[in-house]
């Protein structure tokens, strides 16, 4: 059994310590420690973006990064880009869109394009399509997310 590790970071805003061992990605941390479920499972090896988070201003598959990086790190996870009561852009363009379906790569998604709208709030299609491509959905079709974030780029 391995010892645990203190780790103080922010996360959506918030001061957040826990304790977790070395060997834990940052999406176990996420779900299994702070119940932050948002980020997904998919493939837990970096090639479907439903885990994304972004960390430092950098968009990162927080199932390959282990929860001990994240120490004196600032988070954003798809629970901190919105609220019911108060959609960010993005959220409110995905459904205006209907850019999404069974919601698994959803938060992805709109976490990776917070990124590239963070860096570059206006993008060309080209631009977006590139930036997305380390996300997979199995269920919408790619052209309603892309249509999403375009119309989403003035207003976030």
């Amino acid at each position: 059994m391995s010892k645990k590790v203190h780790v103080q970071t922010n996360i959506n805003g918030e001061s957040v310590d826990f304790l977790c061992e070395p060997r834990n990605s940052l999406l176990e941390v996420l779900r299994d420690e702070l119940d932050l479920t948002g980020a997904k499972e998919g493939c837990n090896n970096g090639n479907c973006g439903a885990c994304n988070v972004i960390m430092d201003g950098r968009l990162v598959n927080s199932c390959c990064v282990l929860g001990v990086e994240a120490d004196g790190c600032e988070l954003t996870t798809i629970e901190g880009v919105g609220s019911a009561a108060n959609l960010h852009p993005l959220q409110q363009k995905f459904l205006e869109h209907a850019a999404l379906q069974c919601g698994i790569c959803t938060p992805g998604f709109i976490v990776s394009a917070k990124a590239l709208l963070d860096r570059n709030p206006n993008p060309s299609e080209d631009e977006v399509r590139y930036w997305l491509a380390g996300n997979l959905c199995r269920c919408t079709g790619y052209d309603k997310i892309v249509r999403a974030v375009l119309d989403a780029r003035n207003g976030a």
